[in-house]
């Protein structure tokens, strides 16, 4: 697969527990060189704040960091009120907000909280109805009209229009939800799943092909992926588990290689972050740039 060129980002993958210092943390991951932090979205998890809350909090606790739900859970969410949501941080932060958007999981614990069970190709459907609505609200246009089987505008007015133009990324792993990225998303965010590299090939060709049969460029889909492991200080004990420049290798070979822009770590602990800031972030960011060059 082709390397697109774009510039490298770093994120953390912030797990809002409602016990944890969370704005401390953002603040020194802003400091520590991270450029964007995300947010799952579990609203029925009692240990945790609510999302939009906590990247609200980020974005006035910070000056430079972006935010982005990691995914924001559409199943509870009606896309107008996302899209307003959205809309809103970006010009409150000065255009640092972008939207991870996921079609719905744990469907139980969704019911619980008032949701709609969907099927997978119901949630799927109502994941491209809700795209096509959200793009409408942030037009600054009047009397948006939409009809979809699950999302509907009946005459809407749009605004705020976001300080600038919101990436839609989605959190996207099965065939007909790939195919949906490559024809109508800003970005794809998935996860590096048990170092499933060969998962993360077959999901870039079908993104790609998608694009392409839908008139558009490949390099048009951000490439934004969720990464964990472990940094250590001795033998490698297989991908991304080992000493820092096994990393910056393993990192470069998914930009260079697979066309990944943006890379977003998960560490519970934060020796493990600051270390990826300190080793890994600059390393990758050489390598890459030799690479290019």
């Amino acid at each position: 697969m082709p390397d697109y060129g774009r510039d490298l980002a770093f994120g953390y993958f912030l797990v809002p527990n409602a016990a944890d210092p969370l704005l401390d943390t953002a603040r020194e991951l802003g400091r520590a060189g991270f450029d964007c932090i995300g947010v799952q979205d579990h609203p029925y998890q009692r240990r945790y704040v609510e999302t939009w809350t906590l990247l609200a909090m980020i974005a006035a606790r910070t000056e430079r960091i972006r935010v982005f739900p990691d995914v924001a859970n559409l199943a509870l969410r009606p896309p107008a009120v996302l899209a307003k949501a959205a809309a809103s941080l970006d010009v409150l932060s000065g255009g640092r907000c972008e939207l991870g958007l996921g079609s719905g999981a744990f469907w139980d614990a969704i019911e619980a909280y008032g949701g709609t069970r969907r099927t997978p190709g119901e949630a799927i459907t109502g994941l491209g109805e809700a795209i096509e609505v959200i793009r409408l609200l942030w037009s600054g246009q009047r009397d948006l009209r939409f009809e979809g089987r699950f999302h509907r505008l009946a005459g809407a007015t749009s605004g705020p229009v976001p300080a600038h133009p919101i990436g839609i990324w989605l959190g996207a792993h099965g065939p007909r939800a790939l195919r949906l990225t490559g024809r109508s998303a800003d970005g794809w965010l998935p996860s590096l799943r048990d170092g499933d590299v060969g998962a993360l090939v077959e999901g870039a060709a079908r993104i790609d092909e998608a694009a392409l049969a839908a008139g558009r460029r490949p390099a048009d889909v951000r490439r934004v992926l969720n990464v964990a492991g472990t940094l250590t200080g001795g033998r490698s004990e297989g991908l991304l588990r080992g000493p820092a420049d096994q990393w910056v290798d393993e990192l470069t070979d998914l930009a260079v290689g697979l066309g990944f822009d943006t890379f977003v770590l998960w560490a519970e602990e934060p020796e493990q972050w600051r270390r990826f800031a300190a080793e890994v972030i600059p390393g990758v960011r050489a390598q890459v740039a030799a690479e290019r060059a």
